[in-house]
């Protein structure tokens, strides 16, 4: 793990050993860290543990050993809406906007704790993506596939988060939108969010991202800078050939 000296980490997870049903892991014990304001990406292949992850930090499987901490806090086992009032976004991959509601409606519904800070918190996401507010009485049914993820990510981002967990954000999308959404990624960790970040698009993931963790099997197979990663040539030849074939990269 690579915790920056004399910082707490915004999310430090260790030895993580978690599943879905009994006597069968997942996850193998993982570690993983994401320090402030930092841009933390996972990949690996397909049953490797990734969403799973994700799934662990927010309670939504069952963490049998090992704990997760938020800033300093153990939030092991506590579930998502516990945690977006302790400042975590979370994007899932499918059925992240409420189709028949305007774009308006859809960041309305991510106020919902704090509604008087709505006005606020709009002017903030139609800076970082200004075609929501040309469509922002459009229903989000309605936009493109990058127009809907823009929404999904502004809806995450209206409580201020310190995190924002990102769950495969350019699957489904062509390769010209998956570059608009790994750029508005990182134009939101420019802001000051840290970001962690499950992607299918392994090469494109370690290209954005300041550091990356391969995961298989369940553990950590490989972790360093974006940069060092793409350039390994373990990594190259176990997984960004084999990834890129599978997603068509």
């Amino acid at each position: 793990m690579t915790i920056i000296e004399g910082t707490q980490p915004v999310l430090l997870a260790t030895e993580l050993v978690a599943g879905y049903i009994p006597e069968v892991n997942i996850l193998d014990g993982c570690n993983l860290v994401v320090n402030p304001g930092e841009f933390v990406g996972i990949i690996g292949p397909n049953g490797a543990g990734k969403s799973t992850m994700l799934k662990a930090v927010l309670g939504q499987c069952t963490v049998r050993s090992g704990n997760v901490l938020l800033n300093g806090a153990d939030i092991t086992g506590k579930k998502a809406h516990e945690l977006v009032s302790r400042g975590v976004g979370y994007v899932p991959q499918t059925k992240n906007v409420f189709p028949s509601l305007t774009v308006v409606e859809n960041l309305e519904m991510g106020c919902y704790l704090r509604p008087k800070v709505f006005k606020q918190r709009f002017a903030y996401v139609t800076e970082l993506f200004p075609r929501l507010l040309q469509r922002k009485d459009s229903r989000a049914g309605s936009l493109s596939g990058g127009e809907r993820q823009m929404v999904a990510m502004s809806r995450a981002l209206m409580l201020e988060p310190s995190l924002l967990l990102l769950d495969e954000p350019s699957a489904g999308l062509s390769p010209h939108l998956q570059d608009e959404v790994f750029l508005n990624c990182r134009a939101i960790n420019n802001t000051g969010v840290a970001i962690l970040m499950v992607e299918q698009n392994a090469r494109r993931c370690l290209q954005v991202v300041d550091r990356g963790y391969v995961l298989d099997q369940g553990t950590n197979a490989y972790t360093g800078s974006g940069r060092e990663l793409l350039a390994d040539p373990a990594v190259i030849e176990l997984y960004l050939g084999t990834l890129a074939k599978a997603t068509g990269g």
